[in-house]
């Protein structure tokens, strides 16, 4: 979830963090919200990128190809609301995150919890029931406990998980899910859909709370910090109550199928009802490279980059006047697809295979949405004030 602040348009809403006031919930109308933190990746990067984190499975929940069933909203559904929360709360489930503490008295090591949201369980294959949630809600977790609709909790595995679409897969074993929700088709909805939010609001002790609402829109696109850097999302936005802990949660329609993950807020003195969540058809193609994978492959590039809005004006002095945005190269991977191509630092990329690049954000959206590794890209550079078109082919990597 992310929540709207001074900083930053939008801000990743942290599981709900464990604390002696858990028990003052009710008392507290007010929670806390806390940003993600943000680390380069890909193509911001130097690091050897791509999320970490489907197996196929027939047209049903447990086993499907894409887990995806289109089936339209507007198909009458011939129980009532109550029923269809009775049967998919079921499927939701809360997630606590555990980390290791240092106690500095002892000098000795703990596991403590350290924030708790929710998860879908989507499909069971083999010995194993899988569940997706958020990055965010797992992300540092040395351990992750999952707490099904009959309150037992127990351990998952994490399978694999994708900072920049903030999506996550674990995995607990299969006899202790009760049952599994499907996906439903996010394309075929319209502003005014009815949809209702499952998830944990504030923490555990809410469990499987249910906010109704509609789709207020579709195809929202947001920017959004995430721990491998900023990234373009795609969301439904809706009114329906969201709140921190429903992080990972289910988003579904009226025939009772998952049609988008919640996991956007903004919160902000005057501003209600604006929640987003990662439309089906978006979360479940990473969701299968999670299961298949344990990660997401994009091209890497092997550089890191500054904008030119962060970069003081000396090092702008041989830009012609008309350049007025870009990003500039400030280290090189020596083993990367740049380096080959003999891109150096202190190039200025503004735009690549005809297209603009105004930022960094702007290249790697281009990079992962519009080019497949293995293939070849043309960079536009300035080098000591001069236009150059420098040809490169993308290898794998992987944010981790």
């Amino acid at each position: 979830m992310s929540e709207y602040n001074s900083n930053s348009r939008y801000q990743e809403v942290e599981p709900v963090k464990k604390s002696n006031r858990l028990k003052s919930i009710m008392s507290t109308v007010l929670a806390g919200v806390v940003g993600s933190a943000i680390t380069l990746a890909a193509v911001n990067f130097t690091e050897e990128d791509a999320g970490k984190q489907v197996q196929p499975q027939t047209q049903t929940a447990t086993e499907s190809k894409s887990n995806i069933v289109t089936t339209p909203t507007s198909a009458k559904n011939s129980g009532s609301i109550a029923d269809i929360i009775e049967t998919s709360s079921k499927s939701i489930v809360g997630i606590t995150n555990i980390q290791q503490q240092s106690n500095p008295f002892s000098q000795s090591q703990g596991n403590v919890e350290s924030g708790s949201g929710s998860g879908v369980i989507f499909k069971k294959q083999g010995n194993s029931a899988f569940i997706v949630t958020n990055n965010h809600v797992i992300e540092g977790a040395s351990k992750v406990e999952v707490s099904l609709y009959n309150g037992e909790k127990v351990p998952a595995e994490v399978v694999g998980a994708d900072a920049l679409t903030d999506l996550a897969v674990v995995k607990i074993d299969a006899s202790k899910a009760a049952d599994v929700i499907e996906f439903g088709d996010s394309s075929v909805l319209r502003p005014g859909d009815q949809v209702l939010a499952i998830g944990n609001p504030l923490g555990l002790d809410l469990s499987r709370t249910v906010t109704q609402g509609i789709v207020s829109a579709v195809d929202r696109s947001i920017s959004v910090p995430t721990s491998a850097g900023e990234w373009e999302m795609n969301v439904i936005q809706t009114d329906a109550a969201i709140n921190p802990g429903n992080s990972g949660g289910a988003l579904i329609n009226t025939d009772g199928k998952v049609i988008g993950i919640n996991s956007l807020k903004i919160s902000q003195n005057g501003v209600e009802g604006l929640g987003f969540a990662i439309p089906s058809n978006e979360a479940m193609p990473i969701v299968n490279q999670l299961i298949e994978k344990g990660k997401v492959e994009r091209p890497y590039l092997g550089v890191s980059l500054a904008d030119l809005t962060q970069i003081p004006d000396m090092y702008l002095e041989k830009l012609p006047d008309n350049v007025e945005s870009g990003t500039m190269i400030t280290y090189v991977d020596p083993n990367s697809a740049a380096a080959k191509a003999g891109l150096k630092e202190q190039d200025i990329i503004v735009g690549i295979n005809d297209e603009k690049v105004e930022n960094a954000s702007d290249l790697r959206r281009y990079m992962y949405t519009k080019i497949k590794n293995g293939d070849s890209a043309e960079l536009k550079i300035f080098r000591d004030g001069k236009q150059q078109t420098l040809k490169v082919t993308l290898t794998v990597s992987s944010v981790e």
